[in-house]
């Protein structure tokens, strides 16, 4: 197949070709990066949270606002303990995902000279790491003298767990148990390490930038109760929760509860949302690209008919003119998918400057680029048969 019959036949038809060029390079660009977009939120969406999901309910109370807090908790707590199918149970002042965080920056010296991170801040009951079903990775657990009360917000209890990611931030090569940081002058040691625990919002790398603190029940620790279940016992266990806590506190409010796959579920909505729109943008773009190749080709072939008979006249097979067809779709393709590419890098360039996200790997390009190929191949296919079908006495009577 020689390319000068090609080259020369483009460029007789420089604004048809172009535009099909720029639809592809548009299509390129915008494939490679929703594609990469769909896989950063499906990656996002499978992030391990640390805890038991699928035997995690959840109860959210407004609370006891009173000094007899923690005695009333207490007895919600043992009462709840009571359901069946419960394996667990404590109040907690937030949970992963929960859309709910409460953070701090500490200082590394007593002195405040030395700033850490932003830290998530878990403060729960006792219990609550078994409730949770965390994995202790190094140290140990709370025991009852590290469950103290509250000053305002802030535990009383010198003791934390800290996540595996929070450890090697702060103490990089260290054993983290026995380290400590300071909040407001306040020193607090390290005596656990977890395997991992997410904030109640992803943030990146600093998503298991998190400390658990130890507080027993207080107005500020009593509105949110976490219960460990059963699985097959969940909705049931959600349901008679709810109404034992408002049957032991008449005046309380369940503002509201569910099971904790419901919690990710909704954590999640919006990142659902756009991985599918962007699927169906896509899918849109494909057919859209795939409709005006096959359309630009119809339309040659009808115009290039007297051509085609006189190849086929001279000796040119059915073969050699699917060939040429083939051919100048794939140069036509291959300039567009070059152009897409460079709009494909300026594109990532303006969603990483405005919504700050990760530069897009280059093996997308390539990725892109055999999509395009191979739907360019398919367009070009029907016509392509139907201009090596014409007999050359047709064509050449067509005059």
């Amino acid at each position: 197949m020689q390319l000068r019959p090609i080259l020369s036949s483009l460029r007789r038809h420089k604004l048809a070709a172009g535009l099909v060029i720029l639809e592809i390079a548009v299509a390129c660009a915008i494939l490679c990066n929703a594609v990469f977009l769909i896989r950063d939120r499906l990656a996002r969406m499978h992030v391990q949270t640390g805890v038991a999901e699928n035997e995690l309910v959840w109860v959210k109370t407004d609370g006891i606002d009173s000094d007899s807090a923690a005695p009333l908790v207490e007895r919600n707590l043992l009462a709840l303990r009571g359901l069946a199918g419960v394996k667990a149970v404590a109040v907690t002042q937030t949970l992963p995902l929960s859309n709910s965080s409460m953070n701090f920056n500490p200082t590394m010296d007593a002195s405040g000279t030395k700033q850490g991170p932003n830290i998530a801040m878990f403060i729960g009951s006792p219990g609550y790491l078994q409730t949770l079903g965390v994995t202790l990775q190094d140290g140990r657990d709370f025991n009852d003298a590290d469950f103290g009360g509250m000053n305002s917000w802030m535990p009383q209890s010198p003791s934390i767990i800290v996540t595996r990611a929070l450890a090697e931030r702060l103490w990089p090569g260290q054993k983290a148990v026995g380290q400590a940081f300071w909040i407001d002058k306040s020193r607090f040691n390290v005596i656990g390490v977890v395997d991992h625990l997410v904030r109640g919002e992803l943030r990146g790398k600093a998503s298991e930038y998190v400390a658990m603190f130890a507080a027993r029940p207080s107005p500020m620790l009593s509105s949110l109760y976490a219960l460990r279940v059963d699985p097959p016992a969940r909705d049931r266990v959600v349901r008679e929760a709810t109404q034992l806590l408002v049957k032991l506190n008449s005046q309380m409010l369940i503002s509201d509860k569910g099971t904790y796959a419901e919690m990710r579920a909704d954590y999640f909505k919006q990142d659902t949302a756009m991985a599918w729109l962007l699927a169906t943008v896509c899918v849109a773009l494909l057919v859209v690209t795939a409709l005006g190749i096959v359309g630009l080709t119809s339309f040659w072939v009808a115009q290039r008919r007297r051509q085609i008979g006189i190849r086929r006249a001279i000796g040119a097979s059915r073969g050699d003119i699917l060939r040429y067809f083939q051919t100048e779709n794939f140069l036509i393709v291959t300039l567009g998918i070059v152009l897409g590419m460079l709009l494909a890098f300026a594109l990532n360039l303006l969603l990483m400057t405005h919504y700050e996200l990760p530069r897009l790997p280059l093996y997308y390009l390539p990725i892109g680029a055999l999509a395009l190929w191979l739907l360019g191949q398919l367009a070009v296919l029907g016509p392509a048969l139907r201009a090596a079908a014409v007999p050359p006495v047709v064509a050449t009577r067509s005059v």
